[in-house]
């Protein structure tokens, strides 16, 4: 079983930083695309980011430019580097995993492996 854990929220100022972790474990992380979503209340579950099996990424229009994905292969971490956060920027922020020949068509991006998420709060 894929246990996915983020971390790295907080609350932060307009303009501000964060570096967000999902740490990756029961698998080789290599094997498996990872998606990161966002979701602020009152609102669907969105899609900021994510990373394919071939080590490609890309990122929405909200987000590309101030986003940026990384990894590191040897401890099954995959980070989510956020420059210049805004107020809208403000959600609970999740990491998730598949195959990339397997989806579960009930779920945001056919993702099957989903991690509990961690705040991110940007103050004005």
């Amino acid at each position: 079983q894929v246990q996915l854990v983020e971390s790295g929220g907080g609350s932060v100022q307009s303009g501000g930083s964060l570096r967000l972790s999902c740490a990756v474990s029961g698998a080789t992380f290599t094997d498996y695309a990872i998606g990161w979503y966002r979701q602020a209340p009152g609102k669907e579950r969105e899609e900021v980011a994510h990373l394919e099996t071939d080590g490609s990424t890309s990122y929405s229009e909200s987000v590309k430019g101030r986003f940026t994905l990384t990894q590191d292969n040897d401890k099954n971490v995959v980070y989510l580097q956020i420059d210049n956060l805004k107020p809208e920027d403000t959600a609970m922020y999740y990491c998730a995993a598949r195959r990339g020949n397997e989806y579960e068509t009930s779920q945001p991006g056919g993702y099957y492996f989903w991690g509990q998420g961690t705040q991110v709060t940007v103050t004005s």
